[in-house]
């Protein structure tokens, strides 16, 4: 793939400069999703994250989300779910209003997207942003997927309510659902299941 030694980084970079150059300059709604989808890849492997973050990538996958198209934003949504793992990136994230951009696909009809989305707000816990990755909105969320009939759904959401939240923000959280108080504005929550009567 890459050319060993010392031009390896610049290949690199020039390589993944020109696909973020296709993608602003083709009209190909096709065309893009393919590369958006490359670019998410190239975010999985820690040696590109520099030549990523100066190619400004992460602020191309938080546009993303704000898309009509669901495949730039489900491309999107797993970008940043890649890059939210590199300190660097995490904190362009977070300094580009990404929480509630990415709170936002937690409503997405593609489990793929809503996937990406809750490894991404857990990746993007830290001291400073755990207060509004545990928002009641984003915990009764998590609540209702933890019931969902997906098993990956069920078991991420599980481990979110036990890794970025406190059992009494949860049960706080589930008191305020049952009781009718439902906070998650904007969030189409998924359907309660009923047992059979």
């Amino acid at each position: 793939m890459w050319k060993k030694g010392s031009s390896e980084g610049s290949d690199r970079f020039e390589y993944l400069q020109t696909l973020v150059t296709e993608f602003q300059d083709t009209d190909s709604d096709e065309a893009r999703e393919q590369v958006l989808a490359n670019l998410a890849n190239f975010a999985y492997d820690p040696k590109n994250m520099e030549h990523l973050r100066e190619l400004q990538v992460p602020d191309l996958f938080l546009d993303m989300l704000t898309e009509e198209n669901d495949n730039f934003v489900e491309f999107g949504m797993g970008g940043l779910c890649n890059l939210s793992m590199d300190p660097e990136c995490r904190r362009v994230i977070l300094e580009s209003r990404g929480i509630s951009l990415v709170t936002n696909c937690l409503s997405s009809r593609r489990e793929e997207t809503v996937l990406s989305a809750i490894t991404t707000l857990m990746n993007l816990a830290t001291p400073s942003s755990r207060s509004e990755i545990a928002d009641p909105a984003v915990l009764q969320c998590m609540l209702r997927f933890s019931l969902s009939e997906s098993p990956r759904l069920r078991s991420l959401a599980a481990v979110f309510l036990q890794d970025c939240c406190t059992a009494e923000q949860a049960a706080r959280a589930e008191r305020q659902m049952t009781q009718g108080r439902q906070t998650a504005v904007g969030i189409p929550l998924p359907e309660i299941p009923h047992p059979e009567n």
